[in-house]
C-alpha cells in the first residue's frame, strides 16, 4: 500500500514554495509505502530515530524476519537482548518491549 495524493495536495505544495515546486517538477510521483499496522509503524519508527535510513531498513528487515509479524506478543516473547541482538541499542530494544507491554495490558 501506498501513500495516497493527488494533484491538489501537489499543487498545494507546489504553491508553498518555488525552490520545492522545482523538486517536485524534476522528481514526479513519488509512491510512498505505508505501513498500516499502527503497532508496528511506531516500533518501525522508534526503530529509525537518530539512524540513516538505510540502517533503519536494515534492523527492520531482521527484526520481520526474526519475529515474522511484529505485533505486541511477538515482541515480548523476544525480549530486550533478543531485539537489541538485532542491531539496535539497548534502549531503544528496551523503549519497544516497554511500548509492547503497555498495548498488550490496555494501557495503551
Amino acid at each position: 500500500m501506498y501513500f495516497s495524493y493527488g494533484e491538489s495536495e501537489v499543487n498545494y505544495l507546489r504553491r508553498k514554495d518555488k525552490r520545492l515546486c522545482a523538486v517536485i517538477d524534476q522528481i514526479g510521483h513519488i509512491d510512498r509505502a505505508v505501513d498500516t499496522g499502527l503497532f508496528s509503524s511506531v516500533i518501525h519508527h522508534i526503530i529509525g530515530q537518530q539512524i540513516s535510513t538505510k540502517a533503519q531498513a536494515t534492523v527492520w528487515r531482521r527484526m520481520q524476519d526474526a519475529l515474522g509479524e511484529v505485533n505486541a506478543q511477538t515482541v515480548l516473547a523476544a525480549g530486550v537482548p533478543r531485539l537489541q541482538g538485532l542491531g539496535m541499542t539497548f534502549r531503544k530494544a528496551a523503549y519497544i518491549t516497554d511500548f509492547a507491554g503497555r498495548v498488550q495490558r490496555g494501557a495503551f
